[in-house]
């Protein structure tokens, strides 16, 4: 007669413990109890049903965890790699637009859901929190806290939220002409100039300093980018970690050259004590250049941001094509070729002449 695997214990139980297929937050297996009272051959079947479910995905464990608790949790766990920008994105949901949400995760239900949402005024943040419910709820389908099936259930004919952002366009006749007219200040100048003619992003022009910059090659070495946590500016990577260098166009280049003669510290936009722009002084700064502007132009300068400044930048660049190949245009940008397709293929397809172009090549 085989030997049973499991002996009955003094408390009159057969019992082991096995893993439910989570892990605790240190990182080791998370275990609980099966036991009966009948006989090693039912925990032997308890077992191997339990182990069943775990490598299905079945097994859910129980929890009196609240949503909230866990969305912060999920927040400090899971989001800790994250940018500081998309970190204060999660936090600022969760904290402004989940806390009222007082159930069990394991009780999240579609009414919860649509309620929360229905709660939220504005298309663009009730899109970041239904992207933020979502993931939240498939970490607890991870973390066996919910059932795999919930997330059908939840989610299931859920009206996906249409948030369309403001559309990109390059800069308009009347404010590109107003750039050489308006009296900036020096650091004002270099500025406004380094994002029309190198097409930096906001941050990458922010981080650069004297060494970023060859008046001798005239290049500028985009290696890096500033970002602001809430006032502060503190250094990162620039977007995707590319980094690349580019040209300073001879129109700029005067520009560039006379203010790093004149430039008594090392960052380019800068504090009176030489360190980097604060926010709220780069939004003044902006402020004062789109009122220099507009007192030179005679139409509106009407929701100018930098980032029109690098689109324009671009959309300037696909018209040399083919002079410039859509790869190089995307190595100047920090972005891939996808990227320029989709974002700025408007400004490709604008520049195609078919007709004119397909009579002009197919000459016998």
């Amino acid at each position: 007669m085989a030997k049973a695997k499991y002996t009955r214990q003094k408390n009159g139980y057969f019992q082991t413990k096995v893993w439910d297929g989570t892990y605790t937050k240190d990182g080791k297996k998370h275990l609980v109890n099966l036991r009966t009272n009948k006989s090693s051959r039912e925990l032997e079947t308890m077992v191997s049903e339990f182990n069943a479910k775990v490598n299905a995905r079945e097994f859910v464990r129980s929890s009196d965890s609240l949503f909230i608790d866990y969305a912060r949790e999920w927040l400090k766990l899971y989001k800790a790699d994250a940018s500081l920008n998309t970190r204060k994105m999660y936090e600022n949901i969760i904290e402004k637009h989940f806390c009222n949400i007082s159930c069990r995760i394991s009780d999240v239900s579609r009414a919860v859901y649509v309620f929360t949402l229905n709660s939220i005024g504005g298309a663009r943040t009730r899109q970041q929190a239904a992207m933020t419910f979502k993931q939240i709820i498939k970490s607890a389908v991870r973390d066996r806290l919910i059932a795999p099936a919930a997330l059908d259930e939840i989610f299931e004919d859920s009206v996906r939220i249409k948030y369309k952002s403001p559309e990109k366009r390059p800069l308009s006749a009347h404010e590109k002409a107003a750039i050489p007219l308006a009296d900036f200040s020096p650091m004002e100048k270099a500025f406004v100039y380094i994002l029309f003619g190198c097409g930096l992003r906001r941050g990458e022009a922010i981080s650069l300093t004297r060494f970023d910059i060859s008046l001798d090659r005239k290049e500028i070495s985009v290696n890096k980018a500033v970002a602001f946590d809430v006032n502060t500016p503190y250094l990162k990577d620039t977007k995707n970690g590319v980094h690349r260098t580019v040209p300073i166009p001879e129109s700029v280049y005067p520009v560039i050259a006379g203010y790093l003669k004149d430039l008594k510290c090392t960052n380019l936009f800068h504090m009176e004590d030489g360190s980097y722009i604060t926010k709220s002084s780069l939004d003044k700064m902006w402020a004062r250049i789109i009122r220099k502007m507009q007192k030179v132009s005679k139409e509106p300068i009407a929701s100018l941001t930098p980032h029109i400044f690098r689109h324009n930048y671009c959309a300037t660049l696909c018209y040399q094509i083919p002079a410039l190949s859509i790869n190089k245009i995307a190595e100047l940008l920090g972005d891939t070729p996808k990227m320029v397709i989709e974002v700025y293929n408007h400004e490709i397809l604008g520049k195609e002449k078919p007709a004119e172009t397909v009579s002009a090549a197919m000459v016998l």
